[in-house]
């Protein structure tokens, strides 16, 4: 708080001080009395608001400061506020400690409400996937044009499901990252092997050569979103194919030969539920899949960038070198 702050905020104790001054010398004035006799008591009773006003003042930016530095600390809130003084202040700290009580408790009812659904998700998708890893077997074995043609949907449904915990798990208090030195090669190959199918069936050519990479990631998390460019990638790519390389030390692309975005569009892919031209014509398209993926790199360190030609294909950059992590 600053003395021009506190003089605007005691103006009216100040004005009428200088108003009963006034009074004062004007009664003087019209009796034909002394103005020395009158302006000395005014000068003490000025050197007296001085003082007073210098000790209110430090008061106060005491207490300022000290309600500034609780506003980085809001969990304290309302014990550490300072001791009331009148009956207004106690109004206000009756006021400020009930609207705590209810936001706690509001805050306690919501953790409880998002747990129970974490719950019910996790137990959900670990049912799921035993009868999705069923069907897939079924499928392998029958070996037919249906079951090739059925195989990498049913992949889809399992790659929505990993979407759906991915999200759910984004807002959580902690997260499961487990950051260590990777071997990029072995996370690529992973994530490849889960569509070699759909390259195949497609007729699509993936070229990709070991890269010799390491970079310090979380493994299961970069291999989700490797998993996650991959299939953009591959439904939007109807002929040509996919290369995943390394532009350079530490820079992982994943291209493709797909139809391209459209510049006035690219800036936004990344946006929660944004899907463009090309996902508003394609039912399947969520916007959700860019998204997740730019909150995991932030998360892990890694920066994420897009370049496209329409009609000519896409390049999506994982940049692996960055080591300051964030928390999300």
């Amino acid at each position: 708080m600053s003395l021009l702050a506190y003089l605007k905020q005691r103006r009216g104790a100040v004005l009428l001080l200088c108003v009963c001054c006034g009074l004062f010398a004007l009664s003087f004035r019209l009796y034909a009395l002394p103005m020395g006799a009158a302006l000395y008591p005014g000068l003490l009773c000025l050197l007296v608001l001085a003082c007073f006003c210098g000790a209110d003042y430090a008061r106060l930016r005491k207490r300022h400061l000290h309600l500034q530095a609780l506003l980085a600390r809001t969990d304290q809130l309302p014990d550490a506020l300072p001791r009331p003084c009148g009956a207004l202040e106690e109004d206000y700290q009756a006021l400020a400690t009930l609207l705590c009580r209810e936001q706690r408790e509001r805050a306690s009812v919501l953790s409880a409400r998002y747990e129970d659904m974490m719950d019910y998700y996790t137990a959900w998708a670990h049912q799921i996937k035993t009868p999705i890893a069923a069907m897939q077997l079924h499928l392998q074995q029958a070996d037919s044009p249906l079951s090739r043609t059925l195989t990498p949907e049913l992949l889809r449904v399992e790659q929505y499901v990993d979407m759906v915990m991915a999200y759910l798990r984004l807002d959580a208090d902690t997260t499961d990252y487990v950051i260590r030195e990777c071997d990029v090669d072995a996370i690529i190959q992973k994530a490849v092997r889960r569509f070699a199918g759909e390259f195949i069936a497609r007729r699509l050519t993936l070229r990709y050569q070991p890269l010799g990479l390491r970079a310090v990631t979380d493994e299961k998390w970069l291999q989700f979103v490797l998993e996650q460019l991959l299939s953009n990638a591959l439904k939007y790519t109807p002929s040509g194919g996919v290369t995943i390389d390394q532009e350079e030390p530490g820079m992982l692309c994943v291209r493709d030969t797909g139809v391209g975005i459209a510049p006035e569009e690219l800036p936004r892919i990344f946006e929660k539920g944004f899907t463009g031209e090309m996902g508003r014509s394609d039912r399947r398209a969520s916007g959700i899949g860019l998204y997740l993926c730019r909150r995991i790199c932030r998360g892990l360190g890694h920066g994420l960038s897009a370049a496209s030609r329409p009609g000519e294909g896409t390049v999506i950059r994982i940049d692996l070198r960055q080591a300051t992590l964030s928390v999300e």
